[in-house]
């Protein structure tokens, strides 16, 4: 691993370094968070005129959509693109390189130790200067933020060990940025850009005060939608009163399937199968088959769940199905030893066999 320390703030480093790159044409564009206005909210955007880098905020506290899901649309490009994102969506592009839905070699990879975002909610009713440097104060010391998503409250995931080019954004100084490149192919992109890369690793260990913050907030948040001693009635206690838009499937990144068969003429209103229901239990509940919905999509890709928290964002019912999600992939994943995103490398449990697994099965 190289290192650079650079005497300037995050947003001026990494303006400037991207619009080098752009100048100079080692990239293709830049694809990051960016404002235009002084709205509060901010969108992504793919961006090749080195003059309107200015706008771009990726230190921003704020996911309008998982952009692991917009990189995996790209198709064939032919040159990189410096894509500035955050740790989990960086993991959730990753999760969809191995469904062969993404090529990874269309980017070079920035991210960043992450402070978290507030939900969309709070950043469409309008956040104030003051409240923008309260997250900033409490990134600086390393500590979390008040009203942030409840998934980034208690992420542990936030250090990219993934990435081509790590900035250091938790607990790092005011007017100085920390960067680390991970590979020669970003070293060899980056030369000439004036930055100075010199032999040096990222000291994790700085971290250590908020992981034990976020993991005393994981578990009164996981306490708090365990249900599993209620059998059915703890899921209908959790999901009963989903409406069945289906918002959380058409956010989340991990729900990679082209045609969700749940969108499909399966679920449409049978009338012979309603009327049946109907007949045995005296009533139905219409929208049908919501709590089955939540379980069908939990079973497929919940231990690829990289805890984005898109999915709690958006419900209208306010059901922490992220909470929820994450705490039964942790599960999951955690039997196989396998993080989601952490390498792309590294298969998805549901794809591999191994021996030993068999007498579980009674073969």
């Amino acid at each position: 691993m190289l290192k650079a320390v650079i005497n300037k703030d995050r947003d001026t480093a990494v303006r400037e370094l991207a619009s080098y790159l752009l100048e100079n044409g080692k990239i293709g564009g830049v694809f990051s968070l960016k404002k235009f206005g002084g709205a509060s909210n901010a969108d992504y955007g793919l961006i090749t005129d080195p003059e309107l880098l200015k706008y771009i905020v990726p230190f921003y506290p704020a996911m309008p959509q998982n952009a692991g899901k917009i990189l995996s649309k790209f198709t064939k490009m032919d040159k990189p693109v410096l894509a500035i994102i955050r740790p989990c969506e960086l993991r959730a592009f990753i999760e969809l390189v191995k469904r062969v839905q993404g090529d990874i070699d269309n980017f070079i990879t920035a991210s960043y130790t992450c402070g978290g975002v507030y939900p969309m909610q709070k950043l469409a009713g309008g956040m104030s200067d003051e409240e923008l440097k309260k997250y900033y104060a409490s990134v600086s010391e390393c500590k979390n933020t008040d009203g942030l998503r409840d998934n980034c409250l208690r992420c542990e995931h936030f250090y990219p060990e993934n990435a081509d080019v790590l900035v250091s954004f938790l607990g790092s100084e005011c007017g100085t940025t920390e960067i680390y490149v991970w590979n020669e192919r970003t070293k060899k992109i980056i030369e000439g850009s004036g930055i100075e890369l010199k032999n040096g690793k990222f000291d994790p260990s700085v971290l250590s005060g908020i992981v034990s913050e976020r993991k005393e907030v994981k578990h009164r948040q996981y306490a708090a939608v365990d249900k599993s001693d209620k059998g059915l009635e703890g899921l209908v206690e959790i999901f009963g009163r989903c409406i069945g838009c289906r918002g959380c499937n058409s956010v989340c990144p991990i729900c990679y399937c082209t045609q969700c068969d749940f969108s499909s003429a399966n679920f449409d209103y049978n009338r012979t199968i309603i009327e049946k229901e109907a007949e045995q239990k005296g009533a139905v509940r219409l929208p049908p088959d919501t709590i089955f919905f939540h379980i069908g999509r939990m079973s497929h890709m919940a231990f690829s769940c990289v805890g984005c928290g898109q999915c709690s964002d958006v419900c209208p019912a306010s059901i922490p199905v992220g909470t929820v999600f994450n705490r039964a992939g942790e599960i999951v994943a955690s039997e196989f030893s396998f993080v989601p995103g952490r390498n792309v490398e590294e298969k998805i449990p549901v794809m591999i066999y191994k021996e030993q697994e068999f007498p579980e099965l009674g073969e």
